[in-house]
């Protein structure tokens, strides 16, 4: 019955902290997240820190672990799939593209809404053999953090 107590447990953190955890990374934004969704990074996240505390304490039962585990997954599958079907939680978990330079004037209300400043954009456009942001239509900063 400990057994069951202890997992119980164990459910009832994951499905506690990986909210937090991403209301925490909602906040921070894109530029802090780089390459993965919110989402995806914070599963990944989560996962590695399961497994690497399995892993590293002997102490730590492994019934423990694969609750953790499937549970993480579980919830992983209920969040894609709501993102699917409710655009708004979608577009709020995945951030939207945000138009940084339009028609070669910088958009600074946007960059700052997404912790970017004009030496990051006029870095990333230096990266596309851009050295002139009047030479620029239309920049966005993707839900990932890149440059298009």
């Amino acid at each position: 019955m400990e057994l069951f107590t202890d997992l119980i447990k164990v459910v009832f953190r994951i499905f506690t902290i990986l909210p937090l955890m991403l209301l925490v990374g909602i906040y921070m934004g894109k530029r802090s997240i780089g390459e993965l969704p919110i989402f995806d990074f914070l599963v990944v996240l989560t996962l590695g820190s399961v497994v690497g505390a399995d892993i590293a304490d002997p102490n730590i039962n492994h019934v423990h672990t694969i609750g953790a585990i499937i549970s993480i997954a579980i919830l992983q599958k209920i969040i894609v799939r709501w993102k699917i079907r409710n655009r708004t939680i979608g577009r709020l978990l995945t951030f939207e593209p945000t138009l940084v330079v339009h028609n070669g004037k910088f958009l600074v209300e946007n960059m700052k809404k997404i912790n970017y400043s004009i030496d990051n954009v006029l870095q990333m456009l230096r990266q596309k053999d851009v050295f002139h942001v009047a030479d620029v239509q239309l920049a966005f900063i993707e839900s990932n953090g890149e440059y298009r």
